[in-house]
């Protein structure tokens, strides 16, 4: 059975480089991100603005990439992720210039809500993200693991370049040359995704199908199961945009006001910032796990560990105030909620035909990118209202589990159709 499954796969060694390509572009992307986090203080003092200026801005910019995810995931879907790319590449050097050009407040908020975000973030995170589960089958959970972890890497590994390179030559250079740098690397990546994906074989090896799915059932034949079990693709996809948005609500706690914790609980901030920098680290080995453990047992089954898992050691913050206790507890809540994000676009590979895995992938994640701003909010408002951030964990512990209802209701709903890994199948 395992020779008949690889003469039936999509996948092929080209396949890999345009995921290596992916996370690259990825990368670049978020890294723009970070250029106003870490110039927050040389920008807010040289422009005689609050820090709620950039930060605003920084708000804007997820704003917008989560606007621009489902505009551009439906361009990408009959355009295709090279034209999509293109965009996004030509769209960040024009945002970076501009932000390093700038005078004025609207300037810094158009660059980041349209350029950076709608057009330049959102014209490359969910376009990769579907077109990579267009060259996988038998692996595409840590295909779409290595494209996402992108972010992580981009958060590891340019903010100290940033930092020393502002110091040295000024926040405003550093933005243009970054945005040069976007064209520099982003344009030839993208020449990698005109290669059309490899059309998928029925089970029996006969004509293409529409979604290739690592089901028992083979590819429309499982997604017309979906359509069986549950009375409408539209309830499906607000189901899983209301388990994100719960999903991202809790992660947002700590990811958000840890550092603040730390600080509030007599520590310094060196401290706050090391279980910070613990907790994303964490969160990049647990997206590639996540990734391997999807191909196993479905991206469901993934989804529902996962939440498990966040609940858990979100509860820790509940209970634990010593140094060593929240180190630790910051190393296994990046264990654990790391790869949830990229997990919920494979489900919507899964689960919704080829054709509209672009744009559905940008809802999810757009609610994702609303629960995470929200969950932020929240935090610190509950802290303001309680005086304690034990009271902000113990609610994003109470939207974990009404996450948990959700998906633990697909998966009862959708049992029969629950992904297996395609070597298993019989």
């Amino acid at each position: 059975m395992a020779d008949s499954v690889k003469e039936i796969s999509v996948e092929r060694p080209y396949g890999w480089l345009v995921v290596i390509a992916s996370m690259a572009m990825v990368s670049m992307a978020f890294g723009a991100m970070y250029l106003i986090i870490v110039g927050m203080v040389p920008v807010s003092q040289e422009m005689g603005w609050p820090r709620s200026v950039p930060s605003l801005a920084n708000g804007l910019n997820w704003a917008g990439a989560g606007l621009g995810g489902v505009l551009m995931g439906w361009f990408a879907d009959r355009h295709g992720a090279g034209r999509s790319a293109i965009i996004g590449g030509f769209s960040l050097a024009a945002g970076c210039i501009l932000a390093g050009a700038m005078q004025d407040e609207w300037a810094l908020y158009a660059s980041h809500l349209l350029l950076l975000g709608v057009f330049g973030k959102g014209a490359l995170m969910v376009p990769l993200l579907s077109n990579a589960t267009r060259w996988f089958d038998r692996n595409r959970g840590f295909a779409l693991a290595v494209v996402g972890s992108g972010q992580s890497v981009a958060g590891m590994v340019l903010p100290p370049i940033f930092r020393y390179a502002m110091d040295a030559a000024g926040w405003r250079n550093v933005m243009i040359g970054y945005g040069i740098a976007c064209l520099v690397v982003i344009l030839p990546l993208s020449l990698l995704l005109r290669r059309p994906a490899p059309a998928a074989p029925s089970a029996a090896g006969g004509d293409a199908v529409s979604t290739p799915l690592p089901t028992p059932l083979p590819g429309d034949d499982a997604v017309a199961f979906v359509r069986r079990a549950v009375p409408s693709l539209t309830l499906l996809h607000a189901l899983l945009c209301l388990a994100i948005i719960g999903c991202c609500v809790a992660m947002a706690m700590p990811i958000v006001h840890l550092m603040s914790h730390a600080i509030d609980l007599g520590f310094s901030a060196a401290r706050g910032a090391e279980m910070l920098s613990l907790l994303l680290a964490g969160g990049f080995v647990s997206r590639l796990g996540f990734g391997l453990l999807a191909d196993r047992i479905g991206g469901l089954r993934t989804i529902l560990i996962g939440s498990i898992g966040q609940a858990a050691t979100l509860s820790l913050f509940i209970w634990i105030d010593g140094l060593t206790g929240l180190y630790l507890s910051a190393l296994a809540f990046g264990l654990a909620f790391g790869g949830l994000v990229t997990t919920y676009s494979l489900v919507a590979r899964e689960l919704f035909p080829l054709g509209e895995v672009g744009w559905r992938i940008g809802v999810i994640l757009l609610c994702g990118t609303l629960g995470m701003a929200g969950g932020g909010y929240l935090g610190g408002l509950v802290f303001d209202l309680a005086g304690s951030y034990r009271i902000a964990f113990l609610t994003g512990v109470v939207f974990n589990l009404g996450n948990l209802v959700i998906v633990l209701g697909l998966l009862f709903r959708l049992r029969p159709a629950a992904p297996v890994a395609l070597s298993r199948a019989s």
